[in-house]
Parts: structure tokens; C-alpha cells; sequence
């Protein structure tokens, strides 16, 4: 892998690399970073990678050659803003819903708020970095009072405390280097959205790459919610002497009423009384704007009038995207509801239909990415995660020696296999029998199935559902027939503490959704069975997915293959690879949906995943969990 990326690096042609759990790959691709004769940025999806990078993989890899002649080993860690404590908001105050600045939180954040402020001030003093990492534990909406984003920010210029911020030391520090470390929204801002984030590099490493459509899509989401228009138009009152603010929140008034008056969903069509409400709040919020005074009129370096004027800013920006109602763009109305301990109202979103026209005219067109996972090749082939990401199939180098011009994007796929023997080490086990699963969840036979596996596996299950319903369906039936069993359910606590829980004891089952099909490296006898209890195919009324899916068969494609089964061996492959972690572990993946083994598409998703032994019989299944069980049992006394 280290020659196929250093090969890459010199020769322009796009490297896309499968390798899997315990290959090494973050050295693979650091070493030939270090080598390289300018800068590379390397892009991660998750903290976790950026920590084992930052903390671990690139200090051991500095220390080993960092002395060697025209090895220039300098890095630095880029964030966005909000990332980074702000010792303005910090020393200033934070603006209310008119924009003044007030300076003590009220009520019970207090605390926490103080703590966090406390501890900016100790960083800033010691020299640290500042990263919201780093920082004691608390909420979003706690960071918030200590953080700010690129549009309140006063800029480096203006800021009485330009010199020690945080972000503005990060860019600098990452001027200097030769590696700088980032991620993938970061980049998706800096490359794709055109807003100027990192220092000048040629090449980028995107580490997790099956998530970067996903974090790109994200970072060009944008959301309008009838309470951002209210707080605008309140700030903005202190500031403008006209009637605009005043007019900016009748205009909020009406994007709140035409919103409640429409379903869920997706809107292909604007509605007369949406499309009118989102044009007032757009001409209304550039009229706000220009009632601002200039900046030369005493308002320069007052964080009370760039943060309101930012809103304003915040506001036109996005509801002029939505009142365009592009071709390019999907617009929807969410779903109110309880999100954690917030009641969040139905509001709008927009996000762009796709992402691979602008990550291939401008990332991939003006730099050179090596892409890598241990989950790039779906179906036998990169050709589909190649596609996604702006990379055209007859562009692969595999079809004859293409050279790199405009219109020509050459690329090669690689997979370096695995240190794990799956054919030894695990069973994959499709539950024929079962009926599909339908809309309702889990049925009584998916639930008698569960708890048969768990029985005999004794615990050490992990269990991935395609909803919340369905997990804390199964936890709890789980927990009333096997009471001599530990079972915990995400939402239980916090992740951190389940999954200590959950090595903490063998006997324990661990029900969750999405952030556990991927974010849970638990090795050893933990963890000896892994419940899929469906296919994890997009629900039909994802209004981006369903979009995606409609546009690729309005051009001739399969949208179904291209879009749903895609996404679903992505995560069904993520899933899978929570079972071995390394080369000692053992133990079954146990999928409930018939369909991977009698649907069409079946053979495609069984393609995707790591080469286990596979069998339909239950029987055979629960021995082999019974035998692992009692030999962890055994290595225990």
C-alpha cells in the first residue's frame, strides 16, 4: 500500500485502497506523506482517527525518521472555527436575542459555562491549543457560549485578542507544516463550498473514506428554521434605524405558518405560500443588511454588531438557496419531535442532489487523493464508491493507459487483503427461514430468533437495528427472557459508558443503531456475536436518497443499485467488521433478513463483505456460539 500511494503521489493517477482492520494503514499512507516533496493534507471522518494520528501514529513516525535528511516532519491539526474556544465571546460576553453582549451565563448552565471559560483562559496562558476536544465535558448548546462560527467571528484584524485565538494560532501553525491533519467537512468547505480553510497542498489523504459523500453532503446542508429568522430580526433591531427588522420578522412569521401547514417530506414543487414566505424572508433579509451602517461608521470591532449582521447574513444566504429551488439542490420539510432533550420544531432543509460533480471539477480535478477504507469494494468492485466520489468506471487505468488532462480523471483501485483468516475466524449466518422483515419491526420470529443466538452465545452480542424502535424492542424482550443476562440499549447512557459496560462483562448484550455499526472497536471474547436484524437499506421516504435513487433512473441508471444497495453494503460491510477485530477473535454475524441470500441483489451485498464461512442453518449456528462461549468461559477461570 505505502508504494501504490508513493507511486500516486508522483505519477497524478487517483488511488483508491481497501484495506482492512490491522493492515496499518494510517503508516501506509503517512510515510509517503512525509516523503512527498510538498504539502499533504490527510482528511479523517471521526475524532477517533484523528486522535490515534495525531497522538499516536504520527509522533512514533517522527520520532523514527523525523532526523533524516529532507524529511520534513511538521504537522498540525485544522479544525473549523466553531472547534476552537473564542476568548473574545469568552472575555466579552455572548450576544442575548437583541445582540447585546451579556456577561454571565444565567440560569444552570452557568456552571458548566464558567468551567469552560476557566479553562480557555488556563490553554491560552500554557500555550495549548484550544480545541473543543480538549475541553471538560459538556453539551452543544454549552460550547456554543464559549465558540464561535466564521460568520460571528470578528476576523483576526478587529479582535482585540487577534493575536492569542486559538484558530488563527491553528492556521498559522498549519502554514508551516508539511502534513496537516483535518477532516472531511473541512475539506468539503475549503475545496467544494470555496470558502479558503487550509494553506496550499497538491495532495490529500482521505482516511474513512466510505463516509466522505456523506460529510461532504453535510457540509453543503444547509437549514432555515422560522425561530433563526426571529432572533435575526431581534439582533438586528439594535443596529438599524428603518423598519427592516421589524419587516424580517413578519417575514419569519410567515415561514413559520406556511411551514406547518405541509407534511414530512420531500417538496418537488414549491408551494405558492412557501415559495412567497422564503422570497419575503430573503428580500426582507437583504434589505436588513443594507440598512447595517458601514463599518467605518463606529462599528468596527464590535462583536454584538458582527454577530447580529452574520445571522442576517446566515438567514438571506439560505433562503435565497431555497426560494431557487434548483434542479441541483432537494428541499424538504422535517419532522418535529424530541431530539435529546430539545423539542425541535419542523423546519426546512436543502442539500445538494449530488456530490460527485463537485468533488470531481474541484477537488479531484485540481489535486491528487488517495482514497482509503476498509470498506471501498462493493460488489467486487470499486467502480461504484469510484462513481460516488466523481470518478468515472472507464477511467480506471485497469482499462489501458489513460493520461490525466481536463476531462480525464485516470484512477486505479487496490485492495490489500487482510491479516484476518475469515474463513476461519467467522461465520456468517443468514436466517432463511424467517419471514422478510416488514414495516411493523421486529416480528415474533426476528424476536424468538434474538434471543436463541444471545442464549447461546451467553451474552457477548452486539446488536445493530435499522431504528431505535427496533433495538429497545429486542433489548427489552431480551432482558424479560434472559433475566441472568446484562442487557443495555443505546440511550441507556452515554456511548463511552455502554461500551465500557459492555467489556466491563461478558454476559452483556449491547442493542444500538447507526453509531454503532460504526463506531465500536471492542476485540476479543466481548463481542463473539454480531445481530444485523435487516438489510440497512435507506427508508423509502428518505427525501435525499429517494431523490438520488429517482434521479439516477430518470438518467438511465439502476437507481435502486446505484444509490440503495450501495448504502447498504457500505453499512452492512461497516457492521460486519465490528466482529474481528484481531487476529485471535471469533465468532458469527447473524443477518435476519432472508433477502441476503434469496433477493437479486443478494449476491451483491454477500460481495461486499469479508469472506466468511457461510451457512442458513441455525442449528449449526448455535452450537458453534455454544462452543465459543464455553471456551471464553474456560480461558477465564
Amino acid at each position: 500500500m505505502a508504494e501504490a500511494v508513493a507511486d500516486a503521489m508522483t505519477s497524478g493517477t487517483h488511488l483508491l485502497v481497501q484495506a482492512g482492520t490491522g493492515t496499518g494503514k494510517s503508516l501506509a499512507y503517512l510515510v509517503p506523506a512525509l516523503l512527498h516533496d510538498s504539502r499533504v493534507v490527510v482528511a479523517t471522518a471521526t475524532l477517533a482517527l484523528q486522535h490515534q494520528l495525531v497522538e499516536r501514529d504520527i509522533p512514533r513516525l517522527v520520532e523514527a525518521v523525523g532526523d533524516l535528511p529532507g524529511v520534513d516532519a511538521s504537522y498540525a491539526v485544522l479544525k473549523g472555527r466553531s472547534n476552537y474556544a473564542c476568548l473574545h465571546r469568552i472575555r466579552a460576553g455572548v450576544p442575548d436575542d437583541q445582540g447585546a453582549l451579556i456577561e454571565v451565563p444565567q440560569g444552570s448552565m452557568a456552571t458548566k459555562v464558567l468551567e469552560l471559560r476557566a479553562w480557555a483562559e488556563e490553554v491560552a496562558e500554557a500555550g495549548g491549543t484550544g480545541e473543543r476536544d480538549h475541553a471538560p465535558r459538556h453539551t452543544d448548546r454549552e460550547w456554543r457560549q464559549v465558540s464561535v462560527n466564521h460568520r460571528e467571528c470578528l476576523g483576526a484584524a478587529k479582535c482585540p485578542f487577534g493575536q492569542e485565538c486559538f484558530a488563527e494560532l491553528a492556521r498559522e501553525k498549519a502554514q508551516r507544516s508539511h502534513l496537516i491533519i483535518t477532516n472531511h467537512s473541512l475539506l468539503a468547505i475549503d475545496a467544494i463550498e470555496g470558502v479558503p480553510m487550509i494553506p496550499d497542498y497538491d495532495v490529500v489523504v482521505v482516511d474513512e473514506a466510505h463516509e466522505v459523500v456523506t460529510r461532504v453532503t453535510q457540509a453543503a446542508t444547509d437549514e432555515l428554521f422560522a425561530a433563526d429568522v426571529d432572533r435575526a430580526a431581534k439582533r438586528s433591531q439594535r443596529h438599524i434605524e428603518g423598519t427592516q427588522a421589524d419587516d424580517l420578522a413578519d417575514a419569519g412569521d410567515a415561514l413559520r405558518a406556511a411551514v406547518a401547514e405541509l407534511p414530512a417530506g420531500r417538496l418537488d414543487q414549491l408551494p405558492d405560500a412557501l415559495g412567497d414566505a422564503l422570497v419575503a424572508v430573503r428580500d426582507s433579509a437583504r434589505a436588513c443588511l443594507s440598512a447595517y451602517p458601514k463599518t467605518d461608521q463606529g462599528s468596527e470591532g464590535d462583536a454584538g454588531f458582527t454577530q447580529a449582521k452574520g445571522a442576517v447574513q446566515e438567514v438571506f444566504a439560505t433562503a435565497e438557496r431555497m426560494a431557487a429551488n434548483a434542479e441541483s439542490d432537494v428541499l424538504w420539510v422535517t419532522e418535529g419531535g424530541m431530539v435529546g432533550q430539545n423539542q425541535r420544531p419542523a423546519h426546512l432543509c436543502v442539500a445538494p442532489l449530488q456530490v460527485w460533480g463537485p468533488m470531481r471539477d474541484k477537488l479531484l480535478t485540481d489535486k491528487l487523493a488517495v482514497f482509503t477504507s476498509a470498506t471501498l469494494r462493493l460488489g467486487g468492485d470499486f467502480s461504484a464508491v469510484a462513481a460516488s466520489f466523481g470518478l468515472k468506471a472507464a477511467e480506471n487505468v485497469e482499462h489501458g493507459g489513460l493520461e490525466r488532462t481536463e476531462e480525464v480523471l485516470p484512477w486505479r483501485g487496490l485492495d490489500v487483503g487482510s491479516p484476518f483468516d475469515y474463513g476461519q475466524q467467522s461465520i456468517l449466518y443468514v436466517a432463511r427461514h424467517l419471514p422478510p422483515p416488514g414495516r411493523d419491526g421486529l416480528g415474533k420470529a426476528q424476536l424468538d430468533e434474538i434471543v436463541e443466538l444471545v442464549d447461546a452465545s451467553e451474552g457477548r452480542a452486539l446488536g445493530l437495528f435499522s431504528s431505535r424502535r427496533a433495538a429497545e424492542a429486542a433489548a427489552e424482550v431480551v432482558r424479560e427472557r434472559l433475566p441472568h443476562l446484562t442487557t443495555l440499549a443505546q440511550g441507556d447512557a452515554q456511548l463511552p459508558e455502554l461500551a465500557r459496560q459492555f467489556v466491563a462483562d461478558p454476559h452483556t448484550a449491547l442493542f444500538g443503531t447507526l453509531s454503532l455499526w460504526q463506531g465500536l472497536d471492542v476485540p476479543g471474547d466481548t463481542c463473539q456475536l454480531v445481530l444485523i436484524d435487516r438489510i440497512p437499506f435507506p427508508r423509502p421516504d428518505d427525501p435525499l436518497m429517494s431523490a438520488r435513487q429517482r434521479a439516477a433512473d430518470q438518467a438511465g441508471g439502476n437507481g435502486f443499485m446505484q444509490v440503495a444497495a450501495t448504502h447498504a453494503a457500505l453499512l452492512l460491510a461497516q457492521g460486519t467488521g465490528r466482529l474481528i477485530r484481531t487476529t485471535t477473535d471469533r465468532g458469527v454475524v447473524a443477518v435476519l433478513d432472508p433477502r441476503l441470500v434469496t433477493a437479486r441483489y443478494g449476491n451483491f451485498l454477500k460481495a461486499s463483505l469479508p469472506p466468511m464461512w457461510t451457512t442458513t442453518d441455525p442449528a449449526v449456528v448455535r452450537k458453534a456460539l455454544a462452543r465459543l462461549a464455553e471456551a471464553a468461559q474456560s480461558e477465564a477461570r
